[in-house]
């Protein structure tokens, strides 16, 4: 015991001392627990001080995931904001034992402006539209972004209604409008109160300020608020300190395109289903979807990822991982063929049940080689009768061509196509477990199956 924990903080003297994750893991590299820090070498290191009281301060369940942790890995962050987001997606994901929040479905907020709209308007959402709007987030704190949108609001006077509105149409110079109008904190687009095209630069400039340091609008409210405290004006002081604070926090935010929240922009898993089967031309119904990528560096330290889905949903405990054995080099049609044997096997023998439909991520070789995987594995005897055979498909990115053998050209479906879009869900979920478990986890926290 007490060789293992002078290993340990021998290890975690090593730390860096900026923001991070922290990832605890047991002595067959399973996750116990993943933990985000302002100091990552302080944070660990106060769970396995000498003489710490553990059961008074944290509780008992901390003191029994110490007692089983064999190995403390930490992955650094360029600043809180990241780590909150990366520890959330983590957690989702893994799932570890004793992790107690961020294990639902819960999602980040974003600040959303429907620039697809004739007059956008600005939400505070956890569900954007699928497309026509410009995404700021996500945002960590939801109480200081509506906060900060209503300090916005009184600057650019945009509209947080849910009306649609149409320059064309005459009975807009009869609409009273609301509230927000007579506190000059919206410009009235619904009453006709301000044309389109003055309306749309008054969105522009507020887009601009967003992408911005916003630097000159806190010069501005540090010099009023010195004014103000030199006055002894402290209330008013203090109002400007506040807006600081929250023209501040609008920098403290994710990227849409790293940060991703999947779960965030699915579309209705009933109607994806029903016509993923239309464009599939399948007789039987779609439930259970499993989703295959690989993921290395220039062929080493190459891992597989499987990922479930049923009715549409993602069904996490059925995520897999695979440590590829068998393949040297760059070669990412043998490494999925080694997946696709080594994860349909259990199914042969009756273990689990063979899903309906196998995404591969890639193009037609991907898609042979899965295939070609397939049809060895059920070639081989086997105790448990081989009902029918799950269809395979592959997706390619950026052409977003969709793959199946027999079809003399691939299916091109519409961007918004409610079934393509399932399948990128998927295709794009089994692609960021890869390469979450290959880059931030890196190949020693893999659980290798079969």
């Amino acid at each position: 015991m007490q060789s293992r924990l002078e290993r340990i903080r021998q290890q975690i003297r090593e730390f860096p001392t900026g923001p991070g994750l922290y990832v605890m893991k047991d002595a067959d590299d399973h996750v116990l627990y993943i933990g985000k820090a302002k100091n990552l070498r302080s944070r660990v290191a106060s769970y396995f001080q000498p003489g710490a009281d553990l059961a008074s301060s944290r509780g008992p369940k901390i003191v029994e995931m110490v007692s089983r942790v064999y190995q403390v890995d930490y992955i650094p962050c360029d600043n809180e904001v990241e780590a909150i987001l990366k520890e959330a997606r983590l957690i989702k994901d893994i799932r570890p034992p004793y992790n107690t929040d961020l294990v639902d479905d819960k999602t980040f907020p974003y600040l959303e402006i429907t620039t697809s709209d004739e007059f956008p308007a600005v939400y505070v959402t956890r569900k954007p539209r699928p497309q026509g709007s410009r995404l700021f987030g996500p945002f960590p704190n939801v109480s200081d972004l509506r906060a900060a949108v209503q300090l916005l609001q009184r600057i650019y006077r945009f509209r947080t209604c849910t009306l649609e509105i149409s320059e064309s149409d005459p009975k807009r110079r009869f609409f009273r409008p609301c509230l927000l109008y007579s506190i000059k904190q919206c410009t009235a687009p619904c009453a006709a109160r301000i044309d389109k095209a003055e309306y749309r630069k008054s969105i522009t400039d507020l887009i601009r300020f967003l992408r911005s340091k916003r630097s000159t609008v806190l010069r501005q409210l540090y010099k009023q608020m010195s004014q103000a405290a030199a006055r002894l004006e402290y209330e008013k002081a203090a109002m400007y300190r506040d807006r600081i604070r929250l023209i501040e926090r609008l920098g403290e935010r994710g990227i849409p395109d790293l940060h991703v929240q999947p779960e965030v922009f699915a579309s209705d898993p009933t109607e994806a289903l029903s016509r993923l089967r239309e464009v599939l031309k399948l007789e039987g119904q779609i439930r259970i979807i499993e989703g295959i990528d690989v993921a290395h560096i220039a062929g080493s330290q190459a891992v597989g990822a499987l990922v479930k889905f049923i009715d549409g949903r993602p069904f996490k405990a059925g995520y897999r991982r695979f440590k590829i054995k068998t393949v040297e080099g760059i070669d990412d049609y043998a490494m999925i063929s080694e997946v696709v044997k080594r994860r349909y096997r259990h199914c042969l023998e009756g273990e689990e049940p063979w899903p309906d439909l196998i995404l591969i991520d890639g193009g037609i070789g991907q898609l042979n080689a899965a295939q070609d995987a397939l049809s060895l594995v059920i070639s081989q005897p086997s105790p448990s009768q081989v009902g029918p055979l799950p269809v395979i498909v592959s997706l390619a990115k950026q052409e977003e061509l969709i793959y199946r053998q027999g079809w003399p050209i691939p299916l091109d479906l519409p961007r918004h196509d409610p079934a393509l879009r399932l399948l990128q869900y998927i295709r794009d979920e089994a692609h960021r477990f890869a390469q979450h478990y290959h880059h931030l986890l890196r190949s020693k926290t893999i659980t290798e199956q079969g």
